[in-house]
């Protein structure tokens, strides 16, 4: 096991965080390179070791189970989280609980969801993703099994706060899973899926729980969510594997070779030693350094399906306390605020979606409030396919044109899109509410707004992974406590404020709002690097910390 004083040494703290070499123009950069006829110019980031284990190496069959297995958690918890929207007149009406009541609740759920990252992401880097995603599962399926008997106004605030906090792994484990297994070329794409499971599950469960309202009653509503739970959870048990894996940090491989001439042929960059063996060798930054050089051993099926990570030392309270302390870097705080500011317009629709089009002149039953979130998925398929797949191309394309050189603000210009979706889908629900438009109006709306949320969680997720890569786990948490805890004020407040000034004001407000919030984008790509180059003495500071808590930057055997 190398001592974290030498992994330590190799650390390049010239380099500014997040500006990496993702394009090899000239064919001079000694490092494996991407597979494919138009990708072998790009080069892998992170850097793959030559374990098989190494998530980064997995086959594409394994890569897209471990994806499925985070997609149907995320599936089956936020169909959980976001059942209630379309049923919430029959439940008012089934336990006197007022609609305020009941949205206030929901904003202590998205509380928890946002601080509870705090502890299941520590326990996740001291004891495995795996059990985490398991035990999340498990437990918001009892919770929902409980929902229907929690008819007081404690009951409900309670089982919301609980239902939050056992399910806040969905809000930050899963994009750090996929950072896990793709490198930073691929890795829009399946942020994309992400996107598009999260929020396409919160927009799949009203459909469906307005049909079953109709069929069952709203308390069979929350059965069927613990059924869906039940089938997530054996699902994952038997598909789902461990994906933490013990990495150097990027500045550390980047200062560990240099570059050379090389071929541009096939998935992986070689050189010939003359003066050792004259034999072509795949180039391993950290084995080349000494590091890390021993016999490797698939793991088998029964090892796949460990309850528990290998055995760590325990420094759960301080990792705990560690993502408190990134709100002193600009990007991560930025990309708070961004996904916090697109959520809750998701939020605001959800809260008023039920109101709106149950009443007067739509008088829309449940199960059409529930068919009306056709819309919104079919939105969120086109906001994924624009901020993922296309995303990606547009990234390369960005980078290309830069020497090869990515910075993480050319995602950001994916925003450009967000300046006409949000405030026009905002102005068209809220003033076609207000003068009673035809209901495709306000059908076509919601999904615009979906397609806009989607864009947001991609992008601004995809911002603080690539700014900072070697903290993202750590530093997602902070942006989602920044976000969630927007949507709680928001989920506390929407109702009042919609009641006080009426749908026209409010939304024109909104609208506003929602401009001026995507507006910033513009100010973060012209400063973005300068912020992160004048907080890199800090970034490497917690890096170094990091290795030193044995957190998933130096290799251990």
């Amino acid at each position: 096991m190398e001592a974290p004083e030498r992994q330590q040494s190799y650390l390049d703290e010239t380099a500014i965080p997040g500006t990496v070499h993702l394009v090899d123009l000239e064919g001079t950069i000694r490092a494996k390179h991407a597979s494919g006829a138009q990708m072998r110019d790009v080069v892998l980031v992170p850097a793959p070791s030559q374990d098989p284990d190494d998530p980064l190496n997995w086959s594409p069959r394994r890569k897209w189970l471990s994806t499925a297995s985070q997609s149907m958690y995320t599936l089956m918890v936020g169909i959980a989280s976001a059942a209630i929207y379309s049923v919430l007149e029959p439940i008012s009406t089934d336990t006197g609980l007022t609609l305020a009541d009941l949205n206030a609740g929901t904003g202590y759920m998205f509380l928890l969801f946002g601080w509870g990252c705090l502890f299941w992401q520590a326990v996740a880097l001291q004891y495995g993703k795996r059990p985490v995603y398991l035990f999340s599962m498990l437990a918001t399926l009892g919770i929902m099994i409980w929902v229907p008997h929690a008819t007081t106004n404690g009951a409900w605030i309670g089982s919301k706060i609980l239902q939050g906090f056992v399910g806040a792994p969905i809000e930050s484990l899963c994009e750090i899973s996929i950072t896990d297994i793709y490198f930073t070329h691929e890795r829009g794409t399946y942020m994309g899926l992400y996107a598009f499971m999260l929020a396409g599950s919160n927009f799949l469960a009203p459909l469906l729980a307005g049909f079953i309202n109709n069929g069952q009653g709203w308390q069979w509503v929350m059965y069927w969510c613990a059924i869906f739970l039940g089938i997530g959870f054996l699902f994952c048990f038997f598909f789902m594997e461990e994906t933490n894996y013990d990495r150097a940090p990027l500045e550390m491989v980047s200062a560990l070779y240099t570059p050379e001439t090389t071929p541009k042929e096939g998935t992986s960059i070689t050189t010939a030693d003359p003066e050792k063996d004259g034999t072509a060798r795949v180039v391993n930054p950290i084995q080349d350094a000494g590091i890390g050089k021993v016999p490797y051993s698939p793991k088998t099926y029964i090892q796949k399906l460990s309850l528990l990570d290998k055995k760590r030392e325990f420094y759960l309270f301080r990792m705990m306390i560690r993502p408190l302390l990134f709100f002193s870097l600009p990007s991560v705080v930025y990309a708070g605020f961004s996904y916090g500011s697109n959520l809750i317009w998701f939020n605001v629709l959800n809260g008023t979606a039920s109101l709106i089009l149950s009443g007067s002149p739509y008088n829309f039953s449940s199960s059409m409030v529930g068919l009306a979130y056709a819309s919104p998925l079919i939105g969120v398929v086109c906001g994924s396919f624009y901020s993922g797949v296309i995303g990606d191309k547009i990234v390369l394309w960005l980078s290309r044109r830069n020497a090869g050189v990515l910075e993480p603000e050319y995602r950001l210009w994916l925003f450009s899109a967000s300046l006409v979706l949000i405030p026009g889908s905002l102005l068209l629900w809220g003033i076609g509410a207000a003068h009673h438009v035809h209901w495709f109006g306000l059908v076509f709306a919601m999904g615009v707004i979906a397609a806009s949320n989607s864009i947001g969680v991609q992008l601004s997720v995809s911002y603080c992974i690539d700014s900072y890569k070697d903290l993202s786990g750590e530093a997602m948490v902070t942006v989602i406590i920044i976000r969630n805890t927007m949507s709680f004020a928001m989920g506390y407040g929407i109702t009042p404020w919609v009641t006080n000034m009426g749908y026209q004001n409010a939304f024109i407000v909104a609208a506003f709002a929602g401009l001026a919030q995507v507006l910033t984008f513009l100010a973060v790509v012209k400063w973005g690097k300068v912020w992160r180059n004048k907080t890199k003495a800090r970034y490497y500071k917690y890096v170094k910390e990091a290795q030193s808590l044995g957190r998933s930057h130096k290799r251990r055997f």
